[in-house]
């Protein structure tokens, strides 16, 4: 029986060196409109005490590299969550990445064969992939899922939006996000 193809071993902290900082990808992005929102949504975006006092307590180092595009409705209402978390954290830091820059590494997260975004990449202190998170929360990915399966993305695409609207805090994402932020800093399994 043959072997399956192996992909090469990723450079991490190469990658995620190579990135660039929230205020520097806005910079190169191609739309003003959604740029503001974004800001404007990071500075808005209300974090719970408990999820303060988890994101200061970090046993490790956190990196994120996140994959995204400013012209991406789905980027502009998750990034700013992941900039308010690792604001909020001396031991999170985050870099971006457009798709074009490493198209090896975003083929590595597609979403069910799709070029999804955003994607956000965990890694630990020793820039070990820890967990990606993307482009929507678990319940969305479902949802879109289901559409695709039965001939139903437009009502599944309606459904996520009104996921979206009834979820205005975007508490979902926080604690997807904590989830995987927690795994990436853990000293013990």
């Amino acid at each position: 029986m043959p072997q399956p193809p192996i992909l090469p071993v990723l450079d991490w902290q190469a990658i995620f060196t190579a990135g660039q900082a929230f205020d520097d990808w806005l910079k190169r992005g191609t739309n003003p409109e959604n740029q503001k929102t974004m800001k404007s949504l990071r500075a808005g975006q209300a974090l719970e005490p408990h999820v303060k006092a988890l994101l200061k307590g970090l046993a490790r180092p956190v990196q994120v590299v996140a994959i995204a595009e400013d012209w991406c409705g789905d980027v502009v209402r998750h990034v700013p969550v992941l900039e308010a978390l690792a604001n909020a954290a001396t031991n999170l830091q985050v870099r971006y990445l457009c798709r074009e820059d490493r198209p090896d590494v975003f083929a590595r997260f597609l979403t069910n064969g799709g070029e999804a975004i955003p994607q956000f990449i965990f890694l630990n202190d020793q820039f070990t992939e820890c967990g990606h998170w993307g482009p929507m929360p678990a319940l969305c990915r479902e949802l879109i899922a289901r559409g695709k399966a039965c001939g139903e993305v437009g009502k599944a695409r309606e459904q996520v939006a009104a996921i979206y609207q009834a979820d205005a805090s975007r508490r979902m994402v926080v604690e997807e996000l904590l989830h995987l932020i927690g795994i990436a800093s853990s000293t013990a399994p």
